[in-house]
């Protein structure tokens, strides 16, 4: 694998510079305009419009901080963001995602208004870092319950990533090469991030585009104290402390722009994924009589595939209404290769292949509105439909040594109304009806305002509702036996998660010239989530533990935000409170008090024209976060105490110089200025065999990167 690494990265090191340099005269003749455009947004909107316009108060990372952050993942830019919390896992090679304390289960990421598949669900319990962020325009995040426009599971909130759908010129070709150290360990092949990418767009006419793009991103592992792959020793420091993987994705998108408005186009998304992993342990396999060894580790190796398709239509019926039409078919499937390793002969044998878990889906949803072309009322009729057809290995759950294969159909219809009032005030009601060939019907409404006042005071008010359906844990977990009886419970109901946000929006322009500006935001918000599943004691003889409908789940919060803009500095101050309660009625000792915790972040960027450079930082404090957990006392009693996970602070910083009128572009950086590892904990608990952890894993230290963009476009 080493060798295949190092001749890809060669190769395309060589092309990417004889390419840049054969078309150096050209370039000089060539310009990169900045295009300045309203800050337009889609999600949760009948048609794209203007931000200040939606009732939904909606968060926008641009592409330009994107750039500037040289995120390549959805992992490395909402790292940055208020009220989300990422969870690296360093055993598994993926990054969950919390928001306002809730996991990925809770909320749902989206690929341009439909959600996106992946190894455990239909976007939710999304890997963020198998979300490639090359070809992407904005992503747009809204908080609260979104059931009514994007149905089950979207209790937190949603996260939608717009692509790029057109493109300015008649050719655009943008080859880029990324370094990153991992830590302080840094190898031309064999240590360090090492990323490459080329994207080529082409305008056939006025009205037809076409683009495709390749990225290869390799993380070699972090390797800390460990040994790798070959070492040798029975002492625990062979393999990596986080995981090597290496990640293709292949985009490729057809647009179409006629007239009336209609708009159409097909995406089309192939992303593979290999991860190791090795042993820790080694069997020496000492042979007394020659006095030698043969070290053998148990590994495996993880390979998961994505494809992707949407095909979208948008436009207007004659003169009647507006219609927003998606058809999507998408596979991931996530296969593993279990195998011993002959450590000094480097070979594998007694090689197990089998298909790990896997999701197959036909999803389809249809938006139409503006049937009275009336500019104080309009209202929205919609369905979406998916067909999901699920596959769990035995090896992937406790699921009683048995494979699981089920198929689950939903078919949601729903329907929402915007009434402008006055030119200040509008509201929007609305509801869906969600059904499904395996759980009860479920219904979702919700409840939007806005309000300006005279002095340009925004007001937004949104109360909304979402349930969320049960995984395959929960439904078919079968561990029984003379030490345990673990079971999941096929007739548990869905959760039901309800929202509701108050926004407080002003404008301010602190100088006559316009040159000092300031957006101040003020939002307040609850939320609930009431019949939690969770693992509860049915029989204390025998002791018997199922999933049931039994908890429930409240935060409530501040979060003031500050927006500046000074000629040509940029800068973002934000800070929040929670607090949590958890309602633990699955255990004989429970309290739930809410507990509280703070966030801050802080990100400026100064532009210096005279020399074509950016400086940007981003900073962002995370503070204690406390938990109720239940420990054994002096007596050998068990008592309920408050646990507590210590804050820490995460900054990154780069510097990004242009050259020949911004044809390249090169970005210097660092990650994890502060150099965070890890950070104490009092706040988990033991599992069955095994005690709490003392620790949580959050990073693998201050890592610097390097990236170059060589923008052609005629």
């Amino acid at each position: 694998m080493n060798l295949n690494r190092s001749q890809f990265s060669f190769y395309f090191l060589l092309f990417f510079f004889s390419f840049t340099f054969a078309q150096h005269k050209k370039v000089e003749k060539d310009s990169v305009k900045t295009e300045q455009l309203e800050e337009v947004i889609v999600t949760g909107q009948y048609a794209p419009q203007s931000i200040n316009k939606s009732v939904f108060e909606v968060k926008v990372i641009s592409r330009a901080q994107i750039e500037q952050q040289a995120g390549n993942n959805l992992a490395d830019v909402l790292n940055q963001t208020l009220n989300i919390s990422i969870i690296p896992n360093a055993s598994t090679g993926k990054s969950a995602v919390q928001l306002f304390g809730l996991d990925g289960q809770y909320f749902k990421i989206l690929i341009d208004n439909i959600p996106v598949v992946n190894d455990e669900g239909l976007g939710n319990n999304t890997d963020l870092t198998q979300i490639n962020l090359d070809d992407i325009q904005q992503i747009e995040i809204v908080e609260g319950s979104m059931g009514v426009q994007y149905g089950a599971n979207a209790v937190s909130g949603v996260i939608n990533i717009i692509t790029k759908k057109y493109g300015r010129y008649k050719w655009e070709i943008t080859p880029f090469l990324q370094e990153e150290t991992v830590g302080d360990e840094y190898g031309l092949f064999d240590k360090g991030r090492h990323i490459q990418s080329l994207r080529v767009g082409y305008k056939i006419s006025d009205k037809w585009y076409t683009n495709a793009m390749y990225t290869r991103n390799d993380f070699a592992g972090f390797w800390d104290n460990k040994k790798g792959q070959f070492h040798e020793l029975d002492d625990g420091k062979r393999g990596y402390l986080w995981l090597p993987k290496l990640q293709s994705t292949t985009k490729a998108l057809l647009s179409y722009r006629g007239d009336n408005r209609f708009r159409a186009f097909y995406k089309f998304e192939y992303f593979d994924e290999h991860i190791d992993r090795f042993s820790e342990q080694v069997i020496l396999n000492y042979n007394a009589s020659t006095q030698t060894t043969d070290p053998v580790g148990n590994d495996a190796i993880f390979t998961s595939q994505r494809f992707y398709h949407h095909l979208n239509f948008l436009g207007k019926w004659k003169t009647s209404f507006n219609y927003d039409i998606s058809l999507s078919y998408q596979q991931q499937k996530r296969n593993a290769e279990i195998f011993k390793y002959r450590i000094k002969a480097r070979e594998k044998f007694d090689i197990e292949k089998f298909e790990y878990e896997s999701r197959k889906v036909l999803y389809s949803k249809g938006n139409f509105s503006n049937f009275l072309e009336n500019d104080f009322f309009d209202f929205q009729l919609g369905y979406e439909v998916n067909h999901i057809n699920g596959y769990a290995s035995s090896t992937s759950g406790s699921f009683d040594g048995q494979n699981i294969k089920r198929e689950l159909g939903s078919y949601d219809f729903f329907s929402s109304a915007e009434i402008y009032a006055s030119d200040s005030f509008s509201i929007r009601p609305g509801a869906r009806l969600l059904t499904s060939s395996v759980f009860k019907p479920q219904v979702a409404m919700s409840l939007s305002t806005k309000y300006i006042f005279a002095n340009k005071l925004e007001i937004r008010g949104v109360v909304g509702s979402s349930p969320r359906l049960p995984n395959y844990t929960e439904l078919y977990t079968y561990f029984v036996d003379t030490n345990h009886d673990v079971r999941g419970n096929q007739n548990i109901k869905p959760e039901q998660g309800i929202s509701a946000f108050l926004h407080i929006k002003k404008n301010l322009k602190l100088t006559t010239d316009n040159s000092f500006k300031m957006l101040s935001k003020l939002s307040l918000n609850y939320l609930n989530v009431s019949d939690r599943i969770e693992l509860s004691v049915v029989s204390q003889t025998p002791l018997q533990f199922q999933y049931i409908n039994i908890d429930s789940y409240k935060t409530i919060g501040a979060f003031f935000n500050n927006t500046m803009n000074y000629k040509n500095i940029n800068a973002a101050v934000g800070i929040g409170f929670s607090g949590e309660s958890k309602v633990l009625d699955s255990r004989t000792l429970h309290n739930d008090d809410f507990l509280y915790r703070m966030q801050l972040n802080v990100n400026a960027s100064y532009y210096a024209k005279p020399i074509g450079m950016i400086f940007s930082a981003y900073y962002k404090y995370n503070g204690a976060t406390q938990q109720f957990v239940q420990r054994q006392n002096q007596n050998n009693e068990t008592e309920l105490i408050k646990g507590k996970q210590e804050g820490y602070s995460w900054l990154d910083a780069s510097l990004r110089k242009d050259f020949l009128d911004k044809k390249i572009q090169l970005t210097f950086g660092v990650r994890n200025l502060l150099d965070i590892t890890s950070v104490n904990t009092t706040a988990t608990e033991g599992g069955a065999h095994s005690g709490p952890a003392s620790t949580i894993l959050l990073g693998y230290g201050r890592s610097y990167f390097l990236k170059l963009v060589y923008n052609l476009n005629f």
